[in-house]
């Protein structure tokens, strides 16, 4: 039996690889799955045998392949694509799997079991020849590399979700750095064995053993360092080994510079080195013994002790007898210096995996990668916030605050009063028309009705999934008066999902309370909206003219008035013509983002990336930045639009002063201007309750597919809680009748397995965001 260890293989199981990849690419891919048929049947032939689990020396280059492979399949897709990876803990390949939907973690146990391969080609190699020796080294050599590797390039890109109910210790920092030290130290012992045997000095014999077993002294201060949870997963017999390898080189190294003592006559510090080697020695005995460690290692522990105790007797009765010499004590001896020969070795198969992904290419290459598919979704995303809310909404705000200033003004109602002393002004005649031509007030009733069927229906789906639940808990109530279950009850495994059922409806209460100040906001409007769809006879009846006379309009103050209107008239068509500039604008700005494709462009820049590197969306953001700067100048013309609008308004107010301090004050004109005004704000509440009650019907149909989709969670969880209380059932009748049966004494009864308790993060309720509420006043 070999006196060195290997790593076990972590198991893994068979993947369902079509079916999710293909899902994944249907709703993610740029090209249809199809096209990728022969790229997922070739990831489920490169896998087979490139998980592990055979110790073939050919293996080697499959695994390193299959790994390349990985590198690319992570270049092109994100880590989870749907795909469950099920790996046992290595040193307990009986035990459950840990599953992950992770392909980081499928490549970090592969690169795992290719540090094991290495480790178990090394220990089948006979070591008792000069070439055995020779051949095992590099492989010990390359598993510590492969595993330093693993530490520093795969488990950073490990990352767990909330979601994950367990993680894979062993693939872990400090547990993958323990097995790396106890590679190198493995590797450093056969150094030293070749040496002996091979009759090095025992100066340099002792200096390899001090570094063997400072290596060994790296490894378990390693894990001793670690949780108590990542300890309990080696064997009891392994930290034993690794200890007593730790105290037994270090008597070796004490024993070999001893010899080199006796060889220079320096008896008493012979006999010092040969009590701290008895000393070491000593220790590591005990814990080989008491540790159940190999045979073979408490053999050799054993040797060196027998040969120590015998060398001590010996050099102890010389110098009492002849040589008298003065023993240091174990302070005062020089320490012995480290021969460090043994080198991790990372593979040119992991620093340059392009070297070993095979004559076909990497799988995937018709597919962009998933960092420069995030860039172009985060550059879609940039691009029409930046349209949006820049241009197209600023556009419209400013707008908005212009009519907001020109209604406090009285405008244009003041000035048409003075302009048009009988009729109607053009402007409010086609917003009547358009009024009339919408049967504005009908509309608004049918909208409100389908506001208010859509929050019930809403609030229906609501109760359907509380009934779905309720249901449940009387089963489950049901259940337990026959039998008790280990399993919490309903009213505490469904706390998540009834506490998501208050939230949802708080929020469709609170929908409905600005529902509810919509519909009063229209009793408050109806009579005046209702004007607007009178014929024009009507409307302009409606409406008083003015009763200036000839003689008034020939005075001075007339013509002051008449000057004052004018040139409030120009800054007014000034103020239009920028809004129009500036949907212009808007529009145009539209249009380019609506035909912008920067995918060509990312395309290139990913080409001339390395074939198997990370691609990460940062790396296109200078790409990025050079195409939205084809927006600047419209923002440039949504920024000149906003200063010229304040020196417009600033003049508009100027102006309408002036205005109504030279207008002569005639009680019909005060009439007419009101009987504007009112008809202008009337139209103005019409367009604000036809938005109001739209958003209010979005709001309400993107409300209800959360809902739905919150329903289906409700009856899988249920239907999951019914498998699970009737299949307990079947399992307690089971075990009664075999009670009532049996004539053999009662055996000890075996407690079910307890399934565990469906929460939130079992079943993924993540918290999906709700559609914006609209602005309601």
């Amino acid at each position: 039996m070999s006196n060195l260890l290997a790593i076990p293989f972590k198991k893994t199981y068979n993947i369902d690889l079509k079916e999710p990849l293909r899902n994944y690419l249907l709703v993610n891919g740029s090209i249809h799955p199809d096209a990728f048929k022969n790229d997922i049947n070739k990831w489920l032939t490169l896998r087979k045998d490139g998980v592990g689990g055979v110790v073939h020396v050919d293996r080697v280059n499959t695994t390193l392949s299959y790994h390349a492979q990985l590198l690319s399949v992570l270049a092109k897709l994100p880590t989870d694509i749907g795909v469950d990876f099920a790996y046992a803990p290595a040193f307990t390949p009986t035990s459950l799997p840990i599953t992950l939907r992770n392909v980081a973690f499928e490549r970090a146990a592969v690169l795992f079991n290719l540090a094991a391969l290495y480790s178990q080609l090394a220990a089948s190699e006979d070591r008792s020849t000069s070439d055995g020796i020779k051949r095992a080294i590099p492989n010990y050599q390359a598993a510590a590399g492969t595993l330093s590797y693993l530490r520093t390039s795969a488990l950073p890109k490990l990352v767990f979700g909330l979601g994950d109910e367990e993680i894979p210790l062993d693939l872990s920092l400090l547990f993958v750095q323990g097995l790396e030290w106890l590679m190198l130290a493995q590797a450093q012992e056969c150094w030293w064995q070749n040496a002996r045997l091979s009759n090095y000095k025992n100066p340099l014999l002792a200096k390899l053993a001090a570094h063997t077993a400072a290596l060994y002294r790296s490894a378990i201060t390693t894990i001793r360092e670690a949780e108590t949870s990542i300890q309990q997963l080696f064997p009891s017999s392994w930290l034993s080994h690794w200890e007593a390898k730790q105290y037994h080189f270090e008597a070796v190294s004490q024993y070999r510079q001893s010899l080199a003592e006796l060889e220079a006559s320096n008896y008493g510090v012979e006999l010092a080195r040969l009590e701290q080697a008895r000393v070491a020695s000593k220790r590591a005995y005990e814990l080989a013994r008491r540790g159940k460690v190999a045979p073979a290692v408490l053999q050799d522990v054993q040797s060196l002790l027998d040969t120590l105790q015998k060398d001590y007797a010996r050099a102890e009765r010389d110098n009492d007898l002849i040589y008298h010499d003065d023993i240091p004590s174990a302070s005062a001896l020089p320490p012995i210096q480290h021969s460090a020969i043994a080198k991790l070795t990372v593979v040119p198969g992991l620093i340059n995996p392009d070297s070993v992904i095979g004559t076909d290419g990497p799988i995937f290459t018709e597919l962009i990668s998933w960092g420069a598919q995030e860039a172009i979704n985060i550059y879609n995303d940039r691009k029409q916030n930046l349209v949006q809310d820049r241009i197209v909404d600023a556009a419209q705000r400013l707008k908005d605050e212009a009519d907001g200033a020109l209604r406090q003004l009285n405008l244009p109602s003041s000035l048409e009063a003075l302009e048009r002393s009988a009729g109607l002004p053009p402007s409010l005649l086609q917003k009547a028309e358009q009024v009339r031509l919408e049967d504005g007030p009908a509309k608004i009733e049918a909208a409100i009705s389908d506001v208010q069927r859509l929050g019930q229906q809403d609030i229906a789906i609501l109760d359907e999934a509380m009934d779905i639940l309720d249901n449940e808990a009387s089963e489950d109530e049901a259940m337990r008066k026959d039998a008790q279950f280990d399993r919490p009850p309903s009213h505490e495994a469904n706390i998540e999902l009834v506490e998501k059922e208050r939230r949802y409806r708080n929020i469709v209460m609170r929908a409905s309370a600005s529902d509810e100040a919509v519909r009063l906001k229209w009793d408050e409007w109806e009579s005046n909206i209702l004007q607007l769809t009178a014929d024009q006879e009507d409307l302009e009846a409606a409406v008083p003219s003015a009763t200036l006379s000839s003689s008034s309009r020939s005075s001075a103050e007339a013509a002051e008035a008449l000057k004052h209107s004018r040139a409030l008239r120009v800054a007014l068509e000034a103020l239009d013509s920028l809004h129009r500039e500036l949907q212009e604008f808007a529009r145009r700005a539209q249009n380019l983002a609506d035909a912008d494709d920067i995918y060509p462009r990312v395309l290139t820049a990913a080409a001339g990336l390395e074939k198997l590197a990370e691609v990460k969306p940062e790396m296109f953001e200078d790409v990025s930045d050079r195409e939205l700067a084809k927006y600047d100048k419209f923002l440039e013309e949504i920024n000149k639009g906003e200063s010229k609008q304040a020196e417009l308004l600033a003049t508009i107010e100027r102006r309408n002063e002036q205005f109504l301090e030279s207008r002569k004050e005639d009680p019909s004109l005060k009439a007419r201007e009101n009987a504007l005004r009112a008809l202008d704000l009337s139209y103005q509440k019409y367009r604000e309750i036809i938005k109001n009650l739209n958003e209010g019907i979005q709001f309400y149909n993107d409300l209800a597919q959360i809902f739905i989709d919150f329903k289906n969670e409700c009856k899988a969880w249920s239907q999951e809680r019914s498998s699970e209380i009737h299949a307990l059932a079947r399992l307690v009748q089971a075990v009664s009748l075999e009670e009532v049966d049996s004539i053999a004494p009662r055996r000890e009864q075996r407690s079910s397995a307890r399934l565990p308790a469906l929460n939130s993060s079992d079943w993924g309720f993540e918290e999906v965001p709700l559609p914006p509420g609209p602005p309601r006043r």
